[in-house]
């Protein structure tokens, strides 16, 4: 199996041309018309996960996060990100990075899904397909029963398994229409107020990101980065074993928010 043959597959239910302008993805080291027999999925291509991948003897590397997001003059052993990138080539390790389309096509509906959104539809809309349906980040919709924000809490806590959860406003405050941005949702917070939903749940909300929120009526769930987005591993392990089936080895890294909670 090549890594084009991995990738196309993978770009079938997860398109590049639903990645932000700005963002960084698809194969960023390496061949396509690599063998690969092996496969490591990660959020974070860091030096442990390389460190994995290479004792593992990983062919094909597959992040949400790409390591390469703005434009290199160079590559060599002076930064951190070009000691990574010689790593993998030295290893013949190829890369490749799902990220904003990872998170269009994939991320925000199994979000949605685990919390249990009724009716829901796109929180911000940046393109449409070709039967006219929105596409976008985020989504937002309706719980099939009103609950407190401390109980929402609470259930966001255990379906991403996370440890500790951040909330803003009365937890005691009764609601049900709801907006998931997964990853870092300060910009989305404007969208959640447009589509009146009475609570976010999302990561990296910051202090005055919080208060103003609160003030046009929308309560944080902050989940955080690492942890609304720590599924994307377990999906796309499921999903190329549907595919592939044994014949080819994915392995899951084994990763830590960076952040400890004392």
């Amino acid at each position: 199996m090549k890594v084009r043959q991995i990738t196309d597959k993978i770009e079938e239910k997860s398109p590049v041309s639903l990645a932000e302008g700005w963002d960084n993805v698809g194969l960023l080291v390496g061949t396509k018309e690599k063998e690969v027999k092996k496969i490591m999925l990660a959020l974070d291509a860091t030096d442990e996960v390389i460190e994995q991948a290479i004792k593992e003897n990983v062919d094909l590397l597959i992040t949400h996060h790409p390591m390469i997001f703005s434009g290199m003059k160079r590559v060599t052993d002076r930064d951190f990100i070009g000691r990574r990138i010689i790593r993998l080539i030295k290893n013949d390790i190829s890369y490749y990075a799902m990220h904003t389309n990872c998170d269009v096509a994939i991320l925000n509906d199994e979000a949605a899904k685990k919390i249990g959104l009724q009716s829901e539809e796109v929180l911000e809309c940046i393109t449409t397909d070709a039967e006219g349906n929105e596409l976008g980040i985020g989504k937002v919709g309706t719980l099939s029963k009103t609950t407190s924000v401390l109980d929402l809490a609470k259930s966001v806590k255990e379906k991403f398994h996370n440890e500790h959860i951040r909330i803003t406003g009365d937890v005691e405050k009764k609601v049900s229409r709801v907006a998931v941005s997964t990853g870092s949702g300060k910009s989305m917070v404007k969208h959640a107020i447009k589509k009146k939903a009475e609570v976010l749940i999302t990561g990296d909300i910051d202090h005055h990101t919080a208060i103003d929120a609160l003030a046009q009526g929308v309560q944080i769930i902050d989940a955080g980065h690492f942890g609304t987005e720590r599924f994307m591993v377990e999906y796309m392990y499921q999903y190329l074993h549907t595919h592939f089936g044994e014949s080819i080895v994915v392995l899951k890294a084994t990763e830590k928010d960076p952040f400890t909670t004392i």
